[in-house]
């Protein structure tokens, strides 16, 4: 199993910021890699929603089908997407620090099948930091988000 985590300090209140995670249908808006996304179940975003994602990954366009295995606002949710003989599970946490809130995000892949189970040690290897930078990438797109909209939602306007 691959395991990687990385976190960020989002200047805004801790429900501010897990809606801002979760919100599905500004994704492609807010995160630069992502370039398409649809949005296969209704209803509002919990347990049990899927969806089909394509995003730029090592240069190369992805496209994977997730959905959400645990939900917990506004502590955590967890999205799982079975890709090419993978299991990924991604876990979103959320913690108030003082005026702000703590993103912490951890990626495990499982290997499923021989293959991935004999090649997922070099994955480790070779792509731990690459991935760990995407990661960032996200979490530092999504931070911008929430401060933004946080920003935007203080200012009062003048009579």
């Amino acid at each position: 199993m691959t395991s990687i985590s990385t976190s960020t300090t989002v200047a805004a209140p801790i429900e501010d910021v897990f809606d801002v995670y979760t919100d599905l249908e500004n994704a492609v808006q807010r995160i630069p890699d992502i370039t398409a996304l649809e949005i296969l179940s209704e209803g509002p975003f919990g347990q049990g929603t899927r969806w089909r994602e394509t995003r730029v990954m090592f240069k190369k366009a992805t496209t994977e089908e997730m959905w959400v295995k645990s939900f917990d606002p506004p502590n955590s949710y967890t999205v799982e997407a079975n890709s090419h003989g993978m299991l990924y599970e991604t876990l979103f946490e959320f913690v108030p620090e003082g005026n702000g809130t703590i993103v912490r995000w951890t990626f495990k892949g499982t290997p499923q099948s021989f293959v991935t189970k004999l090649t997922a040690p070099l994955f480790g290897l070779f792509f731990k930091g690459m991935m760990r930078k995407c990661m960032q990438r996200d979490l530092d797109a999504l931070r911008d988000a929430c401060e933004a909209e946080s920003s935007d939602a203080a200012v009062v306007p003048k009579a």
